[in-house]
């Protein structure tokens, strides 16, 4: 049964957006009260954090498909669609977010690092925050947009201080055992390590971890043997220990050509590192050589033969047993000191920088291209607001179409489609050329009906709005002039004659 995976393949989605309500108030002895259909709820986000109580990817190994709650609808009486509820999915220390073709989103290092890879549609907007002094009742309401989908590739590179190499067998499980409370399986046969096993360390003042990662062989950087399964966890390593065996029966192997190769392997695969933040190159880190199992008679006269050779070329060289624990304590401290020195020096982490970027002078948001397609020619319309806008609208009101429609016109689209050549008839379609929303473009013109009353507007409506003081005061002057005017016009009739009172 899997018990480790370090890689798996997620694929993910935020919730949708609950669609906007198109209602009107109904209460007894209140006609008209306009609309009152509320807003939908936003769908929920789905979240990778930084959990210290996991340490492998295997329950989305089991289920790689996650999927965030969408909101709610919203309803009359502006009653708010509820919010969709976000999802955080732990991940372990040091994972590392690919997406398929395998640029990094994001490093997640450090308990509580979070990155986003799927946001919540947004919820649609109802005929109530729709309304306005020109549009007073709205007959529809928007669409809430669709969640983002993403497939990511997720990376556990292990995070530990002292990483542990050597060929399969050389005991470094058995080492790890020995200086930590880590108890690794440990067997007499090749590659009984899989997966990497951390385990802590403290030796005086100084705690660290140590990572016993798989066995190495000829050619792993080509991805033989584990290949890569090892190199990987290793890269966030501030020290190396080479674990040589001094009592291997295999031919052609001793504690120089194993050293050897290892640095081969480790030379090869090097420049795939991604180096950043200042980490050191991987060759230039500190190295320590451990002479293991000198337990054995055979062995510890073989370390004492090969040391002088490997401090020559720069090594500092300890020979150690896991079974009689000599040399473990030296080691240990020896550690410490490496560890603490790569700490002191390791550069202060630099906050992000927060990237602005303004829209350049002269741009739209949007584009229109003209595309031929054995249909005959299509122009194209790409942009974020006008894309939107289609996934908000519910093409079977046709109050919305003309919402739509005035949206579109305000940003200046008809200007523009005029401008790149389309005529009346001229096949539109706004978004992918393959699902996008097609029709046939007519310009906007003035109609008898929109001169007699806009879109959304409902002349009952006009009779409940109350007159403002000024108006009021405009219009009492106005009837007191009348009234002057009148009774200057009876007295110049009366002057002239033309009618005298029933008392003369």
């Amino acid at each position: 049964m899997v018990s480790f995976v370090d890689r798996v393949v997620l694929h993910v989605s935020g919730g949708d957006g609950g669609n906007g309500c198109a209602s009107v108030r109904r209460e007894k002895f209140k006609p008209l009260g306009g609309p009152d259909g509320a807003n939908g709820g936003s769908g929920g986000d789905v979240t990778l954090a930084v959990d210290p109580q996991i340490t492998t990817l295997l329950d989305y190994h089991h289920r790689p498909h996650r999927h965030a709650e969408s909101g709610g609808e919203g309803k009359g009486d502006l009653r708010h669609g509820k919010n969709g509820s976000d999802i955080v999915l732990g991940v372990p220390d040091g994972t590392v977010v690919r997406d398929v073709d395998g640029t990094v989103l994001a490093d997640l290092v450090g308990a509580g690092a979070r990155y986003v890879i799927a946001r919540g549609g947004q919820g649609g907007l109802g005929n109530a925050a729709l309304a306005s002094p020109k549009r007073k009742a709205p007959g529809f309401a928007l669409l809430g947009e669709p969640g983002d989908e993403a497939e990511v590739v997720l990376e556990l590179k292990s995070v530990a201080d002292v990483a542990l190499v050597g060929f399969p067998s050389a005991g470094k499980s058995s080492l790890i055992a020995a200086i930590s409370a880590a108890r690794p399986k440990i067997a007499d046969y090749p590659f009984t390590t899989l997966v990497p096993n951390l385990g802590v360390v403290q030796a005086g003042d100084e705690r660290y971890t140590v990572a016993d990662v798989p066995g190495l062989i000829p050619g792993a950087s080509e991805g033989k043997g584990l290949g890569l399964e090892f190199l990987r966890h290793i890269e966030r390593c501030a020290v190396l220990v080479h674990v040589l065996d001094c009592a291997t029966l295999e031919q052609r192997r001793d504690p120089i050509t194993d050293l050897d190769v290892i640095l081969g392997e480790l030379a090869a695969y090097a420049p795939d590192l991604e180096i950043a933040g200042g980490r050191v190159p991987i060759l230039e880190r500190p190295q320590l050589v451990v002479l293991h199992k000198v337990d054995v008679p055979e062995a510890r006269e073989l370390a004492e033969f090969v040391r002088p050779e490997l401090e020559a070329r720069g090594f500092r060289v300890f020979e150690a047993s896991s079974a009689s624990h000599d040399g473990l304590r030296e080691l240990t401290f020896a550690l410490g000191a490496l560890v603490r020195e790569a700490r002191l020096n390791e550069p202060a982490p630099e906050p992000a920088p927060v990237v602005i970027r303004p829209r350049a002078h002269g741009d739209a948001g949007f584009t229109i291209d003209r595309v031929t397609t054995p249909d005959g020619e299509v122009f194209q319309i790409r942009g974020d607001k006008p894309e939107r806008w289609v996934r908000q609208t519910a093409f079977s009101n046709d109050e919305a179409v003309g919402y739509l429609a005035d949206r579109l016109n305000r940003i200046g689209i008809e200007q523009a489609l005029a401008k790149a050549g389309a005529v009346p008839g001229s096949t539109v379609v706004i978004g992918e050329m393959v699902g996008g929303v097609i029709f046939d473009w007519e310009p906007t013109t003035m109609t008898g009906a929109e001169l007699l009353s806009p879109r959304g507007f409902d002349p009952r409506l006009e009779a409940e709005r109350r007159r403002t003081t000024p108006e009021r005061l405009e219009q009492y002057k106005a009837r007191m002039d009348g009234k002057t005017a009148a009774r200057d016009q009876l007295r110049r009739d009366r002057d002239e004659g033309l009618w005298t009172s029933s008392e003369e």
